[in-house]
Parts: structure tokens; C-alpha cells; sequence
């Protein structure tokens, strides 16, 4: 069970005082390059910091970066927040508080999420990202073969957990729900799309939002929430046509294995500092579902955690042999 584990962590971790920004400049810590692991939510996070081990919380601008090792790699791990607009900021964050002097200290981007997919349970690696179906970015050749032989020894959930969708402490994958009609493969190769229903603004999170809209991983350590951030960054949403034209966002033309709302940005701002990249996407959304649900948005919040955890799963596969290969 890891839910237990990351209330353990907390515990340890309750007593920090976390870096902000400043401070942390003015430290004259080693330097270490470190990879950055990224997912949107709380509930596709969660899974790879139990598997973490913590030694440090650093706060900067308001996004939170937890510091340590994961299955043989330096590590900082975060939550990107949701779409484009918060997972670029926060990647662009990232490269500039971890560096080495003049060079970057970010040796890798790793990205771990849910997305809409051919069959709920898939996990796609797909070897390309666009946001409008005419610019791309391709992952690292290294990363995508490592990829490719660490994901013959991941075995995929097929039965849904219930999750832990209010953050109250328990073990996300304790209780099951139903199991979907074919077993989850991992599809690698083929193009990804990362679109902005958003219009270009950044979807704030929610103190309290559960493991979807929250601002911070369930069952980690946070700093208090920033209620007039919050506040600002809710008021553009709060008209209800945003709502429904979100829920009928149109797709650019092509065929896509993925399609979610953050990676192609984080793609970019990995290509655009020379740092190798490979995202990671567990179906919530598409065939398979036993109980015929209306597709997206309620498959989502159905299946999310079976999506998120054959993701985290493929990752860290794929982290353990990324770690042998240097």
C-alpha cells in the first residue's frame, strides 16, 4: 500500500522550512544535476513519490519541486498544474532555479499523466508532440529506446482502483471497482497532441481540490496555500461558457495516440534547453469501459487512477533502466 508510506514521509518531512527562490540562491549547496519528473495531478504524481526518497522541499513562484532519488536518479518532482499554459511556466521555472553556474543542472524531462487513448488502461509513449498539429517535437532517441526495452517487463493494471479523490489519506488502490474489457498494452511510437482549451490562460488550482484540481500531491508535505493567487487566477473562469467550450474543444486535424493537455509545452521547453525529453500517458478516456460511460469528461474521473498508475508504472520502469544506462 503506498498511501501509508507518503503519510510516513509527510510525518519526517512536516518540520521543513522549504527554500523559496530567494534563499535558495544564496546556497552554497553541491550542485547536482538532477532529472525533472512532472505530472498535471495529484493522483498521476502520488504514485511515483512513493516510490521516492525525499530530502528536500524547494518553493519557487509557487510551485513546489520535491528533491531526492527514484529508482537510481537524482530527482526534482512537481506537479505541472493543468494545460499548457501552467506546464510550460512550471518546466521554464525548473530550468532556470536548477542550475550548475551558467549550465543547466537539469540533466532530463520525464512526464507521467493520463490522457485520452485508443483503450483505458493503454500507456502511450509516443515518439512525437505538436499543440496545433503543424509544429513537433520529438523525444530523445536514447530515452525512447530505453523506453522501448524497459516496458517488457512492466505488467499493466487492468482493474480500476477507486482512488483517493478527496486527498483524505487512504491507500488510492485498497478498494477496486470494475476491470476494463481488454488488457492495457503499452503503444509505443506514433504522434502526441497537447491542446489549450483554455485560451491561452493558466487553469489555477484549488486549495483542498482533491487529487485532480488540488495544488499539491495527497500525501506529501505543501506549503500553506496562497489564497489570493488562487483568487486571482479563478476569475477568468468563473463564467460557465468556459466550461462548455472546454468540454467541446476542437482537436486539430491527424491522427494522435495521446491527447492531453501539457506535454507537447514541456516538450518544448525541454528542446528549447538541449535537455532530453519522453512523455508518459496512462487512457483514462477511450474503448474498454464495462460500465459504457459517456466518454470524457466521465471516464476520466472514473478511471483516472488506473490510468495514472500503468503510466507511473511504464515510468519507472523506464527511470530504473535509464538510471543503468549512464
Amino acid at each position: 500500500m503506498r498511501r501509508p508510506a507518503l503519510l510516513v514521509l509527510a510525518a519526517l518531512l512536516a518540520g521543513w522550512v522549504p527554500s523559496t527562490d530567494s534563499a535558495a540562491a544564496g546556497a552554497a549547496a553541491p550542485c547536482t544535476h538532477r532529472l525533472l519528473v512532472l505530472s498535471a495531478l495529484p493522483a498521476e504524481l502520488d504514485p511515483l513519490l512513493a516510490k521516492a526518497t525525499l530530502t528536500r522541499m524547494v518553493v519557487v513562484r509557487g510551485r513546489t519541486f520535491y528533491l531526492g532519488r527514484l529508482e537510481g536518479n537524482d530527482v526534482a518532482m512537481a506537479l505541472s498544474g493543468i494545460g499548457l499554459v501552467n506546464a510550460g511556466s512550471t518546466a521554464r521555472i525548473a530550468f532556470h532555479r536548477f542550475r550548475c553556474g551558467a549550465r543547466r543542472a537539469i540533466s532530463g524531462v520525464v512526464f507521467s499523466g493520463v490522457a485520452g487513448g485508443p483503450w483505458i488502461g493503454d500507456v502511450m509513449v509516443p515518439q512525437r508532440w505538436t499543440e496545433d498539429g503543424k509544429s513537433w517535437v520529438r523525444v530523445d532517441p536514447k530515452m525512447f529506446s530505453v523506453a522501448a526495452t524497459a516496458s517488457r517487463r512492466v505488467k499493466l493494471a487492468r482493474t480500476n482502483p477507486a482512488g483517493d479523490p478527496a486527498c483524505t489519506g487512504q491507500d488510492p488502490d485498497l478498494a477496486r471497482t470494475v476491470s476494463v474489457t481488454r488488457a492495457p498494452r503499452i503503444l509505443l511510437g506514433g504522434q502526441g497532441l497537447s491542446s489549450d482549451p483554455f485560451g491561452g490562460r493558466a487553469f489555477p488550482c484549488f486549495p483542498g481540490g482533491g487529487d485532480v484540481f488540488g495544488c499539491w500531491p495527497c500525501g506529501a508535505p505543501h506549503p500553506p496555500p496562497d489564497v489570493r493567487r488562487f483568487v486571482s487566477g479563478a476569475a477568468p473562469f468563473v463564467d460557465p461558457r468556459f466550461f462548455s467550450g472546454y468540454f467541446q474543444s476542437q482537436t486539430p486535424k491527424g491522427h494522435y495516440v495521446s491527447q492531453d493537455m501539457e506535454t507537447a509545452a514541456v516538450a518544448k521547453v525541454a528542446a528549447g534547453n538541449g535537455a532530453p525529453f519522453i512523455g508518459f500517458r496512462g487512457a483514462s478516456d477511450g474503448k474498454g469501459d464495462p460500465l459504457m460511460l459517456p466518454g470524457f469528461p466521465f471516464q476520466f474521473f472514473f478511471y483516472k487512477q488506473l490510468a495514472a498508475d500503468n503510466a507511473a508504472a511504464t515510468a519507472l520502469a523506464f527511470l530504473k533502466a535509464w538510471a543503468l544506462s549512464r
